[in-house]
């Protein structure tokens, strides 16, 4: 069976813009690539041509699977939770329903934000770190959400999201060192092509540019949960390194 990546965001856009060379990566090398979203980021301030909050909620739904199949994404799917309210939604109820998933698409690795909230600090990055992690644990005890009937599963590795640089104009963020460093220039090209797509948030691009020019042709993640045996850190090239196949 091919190697399974799951990523698991907070807004569309959040794919692209924040984990899009991993999973183009990924998708490159004939991996099958999962990307959930949990929100379909009507509370953006960039609101396009948009009517109201829905027909925002509708524009942004279309951008995220356009942005995935740029990126190669084999599935993707958006739930429903409300955007901006992360923050005020049990752990308990995320958490199983991405527990279910995991189980379901029995993933490798599993990528997520880190808990600084990434560049622009948002509660709903923050909130999904919490969420995705406590699943990535859950999905692997026998004793959390039998009722789904599903067989526990235990994805060799979590990485948290993290970066070399901060923006000029917000607080900075607390990012964790990270443990892997990514070269993504061979794919950095699908990777704005992806969020080009998102055409109601081009302002966002517009202002992170001079960014990505400079220090677009990396991603930081962190090593933040692993099957192995605990073992000393080490700075790697690969979130793949000593993952096993099936």
């Amino acid at each position: 069976m091919p190697r399974r990546l799951m990523c698991v965001v907070a807004h569309p856009d959040d794919e692209c813009f924040a984990f899009g060379g991993a999973l183009a990566l990924a998708a490159r090398a004939g991996l099958e690539v999962y990307v959930v979203c949990l929100t379909d980021g009507q509370a953006a301030t960039n609101r396009g041509e948009s009517a109201s909050g829905q027909d925002l909620g509708r524009m942004r739904r279309d951008e995220f699977e356009r942005s995935c199949d740029v990126l190669g994404v084999t599935k993707h799917e958006m739930m429903s939770y409300g955007d901006a309210q992360l923050e005020f939604t049990p752990l308990n109820g995320v958490a199983r329903e991405l527990v279910q998933r995991i189980r379901t698409w029995r993933p490798h690795i599993v990528l997520t934000f880190g808990l600084d909230g990434s560049l622009n600090v948002h509660a709903d990055h923050t909130m999904v770190c919490c969420f995705t992690s406590a699943a990535f644990h859950w999905a692997a005890r026998s004793k959390r959400f039998p009722e789904l009937g599903l067989e526990p599963w235990s994805a060799q590795r979590l990485y948290h999201q993290s970066t070399s640089f901060t923006l000029a104009d917000r607080e900075p963020q607390l990012p964790a060192p990270w443990t892997v460093e990514l070269d993504i220039s061979s794919v950095k090209a699908v990777k704005e092509a992806a969020f080009h797509e998102h055409t109601s948030q081009l302002p966002v691009l517009a202002k992170v540019q001079p960014y990505w020019d400079r220090y677009g042709d990396k991603e930081q993640y962190i090593l933040a949960g692993s099957s192995s045996d605990p073992r000393a850190v080490v700075l790697t090239n690969s979130l793949w390194e000593g993952v096993e196949d099936d």
